[in-house]
């Protein structure tokens, strides 16, 4: 039978299609809701917000409020990591409808004294709730109420501002009703702020010709902590398969010495368990993670979900694998591009169960054995959604520190249930987003609409994958324009190095977005001691950012007006607007830019501002909404903090 109410309560936001996926958040977020509450007629109504976390037994509550059209609004915060339910709660309250009904009548100077009998049932249904004041107060109320003798004062306390507090701290909840229950999952601080940098270990020796070892990656700690970053990603660091390797730039025949690519996981040596031998052991390889942690770095590793032809898994589970009618196996292939090197796990096999256990003991092994909290996941859209989904719960149950970012440069819907299915972090088209109307666009987008929820983004300018037009030949100016770019705009950012810093960007081929003797498939000897001016500003900006709270989110962001298409500014803040930034950047690499900016008057309080450019250590006053800027390709931005 129907539930008797008369309390309709939708929109419920923010959710995630009906409550099928969750939203997210950091420890120490808010979450803000709204919800359309209303009720039939004219009664008073209340509504709750009630929520707890996945280990407590009792709902914790907090009270909405109404603001236009039946719209309420609410909050509450999240302290701990892991899920919490969350649902709104509303009902209509007879107690105060009854106080201002008879408010209103009295105001018509109507004789109320039934109405007073009235209001004394309804103290009397809670006063055993109340604690020892209240109490005294309402015995004393209930006495004036019934009494002919005191009616003036009993007018006066059934109006007054102490009962209406009384009976909304301790509500009657007649025929309530409820939304159905949602979740968000709260993640460590890393997942929303985070600086990675990324190189291959293979290419750290300092000798010529020689394969690097962890302890050489050991030596380039110090390098990337002083760079001001706290992740540091590693390509695949497994055994390379020998049949089918690639040779240099790609080549379908590997020559002798070739040493392959790291993505073509699995030879005699081991698969996804095991170390590459020629960069060391398990043992060495967990050194280098403990000394990076030592300097507050966390390693990265590559979780790539494919296999060499001479993996083990090939030999020993041949049924995880789709073998052809005259009994080769399909290489895989994203035409035009063709991997002959790795054979794609074939996830419809008919014993999927035995696969997905064997992928979950291989993320496991390295976070229980290494200490591993951060997965950088290969081509994630290539392997099944709810695969994902279940790996990504099933890690988070034993170990909720572990992130994982989402490697998946594809259709806007299939990232998107990647991030909904659990990623932490989510590569995206930063890239390839190159004018002021594309930047603001595809910004907004990430952070105005309902991806805001659950789609947190990782901002590279470059990645061994992707060697991007504007880079190709670029000047230090636009690599400098696109790293602060991707550093302000999103509060997870990366690079590929050294390859970014040294611009390093010849192209295999005109009109390809890949690198001339990539890294991918062959070991480069680097100067790591090099030091020039984008090291010098990358350092500098990474500092900031470390400094600067309203740089350590995406969503708080509000784009100024400029009269140069080639000038972008933007405003920042952090959720209590103690921190707040103002970013101007010229997209001309070639020659100074001037402007008029726009300052965000109304988010400023409307009033004259200092600003201090934690760049150069200037300062300056503005009195106006409009102000003069100059920029120059040699210090294409400004970043200035707001100082009122």
């Amino acid at each position: 039978m129907q539930k008797q109410t008369r309390i309709i309560i939708e929109n419920v936001m923010p959710q995630l299609d009906g409550g099928t996926h969750f939203i997210k958040r950091i420890v120490g977020q808010t979450v803000a809701l709204t919800a359309d509450v209303f009720s039939d007629g004219h009664d008073v109504i209340e509504c709750c917000i009630k929520y707890k976390h996945e280990t407590e037994k009792k709902w914790q509550e907090v009270r909405m409020w109404p603001t236009y059209n039946d719209e309420w609004n609410g909050s509450f915060k999240v302290e701990q990591q892991g899920f919490y339910s969350y649902f709104v709660e509303g009902w209509v309250d007879y107690a105060l409808n009854w106080q201002h009904g008879t408010e209103r009548k009295i105001q018509d100077h109507q004789y109320v004294k039934s109405e007073l009998l009235e209001g004394a049932e309804y103290i009397e249904a809670i006063i055993k709730k109340v604690d020892a004041s209240e109490k005294d107060y309402l015995k004393k109320v209930m006495q004036l109420f019934k009494s002919e003798a005191d009616y003036n004062e009993a007018v006066k306390e059934a109006t007054s501002y102490e009962l209406k507090s009384i009976f909304k701290k301790y509500p009657v909840r007649y025929i309530e009703n409820k939304s159905s229950e949602l979740k968000v999952y709260v993640d460590r601080k890393k997942a929303l702020f985070s600086t990675w940098y990324e190189f291959f270990p293979r290419s750290s020796s300092e000798e010529q010709g020689k394969h690097g070892t962890f302890k050489d990656c050991e030596r380039l700690l110090p390098r990337v902590a002083a760079m001001g970053f706290d992740t540091l990603y590693f390509p695949p660091i497994h055994p390379i398969g020998e049949i089918n390797r690639k040779g240099k730039n790609n080549a379908t025949n590997a020559q002798e010495g070739d040493v392959g690519s790291p993505w073509g996981i699995g030879s005699q040596y081991g698969g996804h368990k095991s170390t590459h031998p020629e960069l060391g052991s398990i043992k060495d390889f967990k050194s280098l993670v403990k000394k990076a942690q030592d300097l507050g770095i966390e390693v990265a590793m590559d979780y790539a979900l494919q296999a060499a032809p001479d993996h083990p898994y090939v030999k020993d589970f041949p049924q995880w694998f789709k073998w052809r009618p005259d009994g080769t196996v399909q290489y895989a292939e994203n035409p035009p591009k063709k991997y002959q090197d790795i054979q794609p796990i074939y996830f419809e096999s008919t014993d999927w169960k035995n696969l997905w256990k064997e992928l979950l003991d291989v993320a496991l092994f390295w976070i229980e054995e290494c200490n591993i909290k951060v997965y950088r996941v290969d081509n994630p859209h290539t392997k099944p959604f709810y695969f994902w989904g279940w790996l990504i719960g099933e890690i988070k149950k034993k170990h909720p520190d572990v992130l994982f970012l989402a490697e998946a440069f594809t259709r806007p819907k299939i990232m998107n249930e990647l991030a909904k299915q659990g990623f932490s972090q989510s590569y995206t088209y930063f890239t390839w987003r190159n004018t002021k109307a594309e930047l603001i666009e595809y910004v907004t987008e990430l952070t105005q609409s309902s991806q805001k929820e659950f789609y947190r983004p990782n901002f590279w300018p470059n990645t061994p994958d992707i060697n991007p037009f504007p880079l190709q030949g670029g000047n230090e100016s636009i690599h400098l324009q696109k790293y602060f770019l991707a550093a302000t705009l999103s509060s997870n950012v990366g690079i590929y190095g050294p390859v970014f810093e040294y611009r390093i960007s010849a192209p295999l081929a005109p009109g390809k977005e890949e690198y001339l003797d990539s890294e991918k498939y062959e070991f480069v000897k680097w100067d790591w001691d090099i030091q020039n001016n984008l090291i010098h500003r990358i350092s500098q900006i990474n500092a900031i950012r470390k400094a600067q709270n309203s740089l350590q989110q995406t969503n708080n962001i509000v784009f100024c007006e400029t009269n140069n298409d080639q000038v972008i500014a933007y405003y920042k803040y952090d959720d209590n607007k103690q921190n707040e930034t103002l970013m101007v950047v010229s997209l001309n690499d070639q020659q100074m830019v001037q402007a008029m900016v726009r300052l965000p008057y109304a988010q400023l309080g409307n009033q004259p501002i200092r600003v201090h450019d934690l760049m150069t250590d200037a300062t300056y006053f503005w009195e106006n909404e409009w102000n003069f800027i100059e920029l120059r390709p040699d210090l294409p931005f400004h970043l200035f903090k707001i100082i009122k």
